[in-house]
């Protein structure tokens, strides 16, 4: 099973392609595990020449649970951030990009191209701040600045992301669960298979399953607050992908995310909501192939 310590955690990992091609790290959002960055998605990359690497975030798949550590409930956190408070939490988005840099120490890689979606987004962004002699590139995708005053999710996708899970549920009950979830976020699109979302939820319960995980992730996003200044220094070359149709993560967080990074290309794509598209994936593969050769002949 390939792991790596990092950051005095088990990082899961997988690493595709030629060791000797440009490196592409993929950081996934909350609560998802590195199976949630498509097949397809990852052999387009391969094909354009990258190597691509995959990985479980602490507290999700088989990288290491912080179990026992509870977190505060989102909604006290997000009152009392409201008031300038910061309550403390099992650990930060900082923890996580250090977990993601120690993936590259672990490797031997000294830099690379990073990818991140949604909760990944903000963690490249706070890589791309911390240790910009490690980033070639910086591609957030769905993600935000975590500015005040950018709009939330709708009604529908909070409830259903917050509801808790049901105490003692079955494995029925947490794959529907996150079928119902898959269905909310994501984009109808017509060329993802009718049991895509049932496959998808199955294989990460079989991986791993870990609603509380998702609660300590939340809680280090709702900690980390706005990240506006610390964009302010990103100085590696930057491309922001954004669906029009995102109800979790709306469109304008992805424009306040570009503005603030000096730079910033600005990619919407109207048939795309908080997920990756299978219809989206070739020209996706192709946006941040794109971007990658252009930073490095720079």
């Amino acid at each position: 099973m390939p792991t790596v310590q990092s950051n005095n955690i088990t990082l899961f990992y997988e690493d595709h392609g030629d060791l000797a091609n440009p490196p592409i790290l993929l950081i996934m959002g909350l609560g998802m595990q590195l199976i949630a960055w498509p097949d397809a998605f990852v052999i387009a990359l391969v094909a354009a020449g990258f190597r691509v690497i995959r990985f479980d975030n602490r507290d999700t798949g088989k990288s290491t649970w912080f179990k026992g550590q509870k977190a505060r409930s989102p909604a006290l956190m997000i009152l009392a951030t409201k008031f300038g408070l910061h309550l403390s939490v099992p650990y930060t988005l900082t923890d996580m990009a250090d977990d993601a840099i120690g993936l590259l120490d672990a490797l031997g890689i000294p830099a690379a191209h990073i990818v991140g979606a949604s909760m990944g987004g903000m963690i490249a962004q706070i890589v791309a701040t911390k240790a910009p002699e490690r980033v070639l590139s910086l591609t957030s995708i769905m993600s935000s600045s975590g500015a005040r005053g950018l709009p939330a999710a709708t009604p529908e996708v909070q409830q259903r992301l917050l509801a808790p899970a049901p105490k003692n549920a079955t494995r029925e009950q947490l794959i529907q669960r996150a079928v119902d979830t898959l269905t909310t976020i994501s984009y109808p699109d017509p060329a993802r298979p009718a049991d895509a979302y049932q496959l998808e939820a199955s294989l990460a319960y079989e991986r791993g399953s870990n609603p509380a995980g998702f609660i300590r992730q939340l809680a280090a996003i709702i900690n980390d607050g706005s990240r506006v200044k610390r964009l302010a220094r990103i100085k590696a070359p930057t491309l922001v992908i954004h669906g029009r149709a995102d109800n979790l993560v709306p469109l304008p967080c992805g424009v306040d995310t570009a503005k603030h990074i000096a730079n910033a290309r600005l990619e919407i794509i109207d048939a795309m909501a908080h997920d990756l598209p299978p219809s989206q994936i070739p020209h996706l593969a192709d946006l941040i192939s794109a971007h990658a050769r252009s930073a490095t002949s720079r």
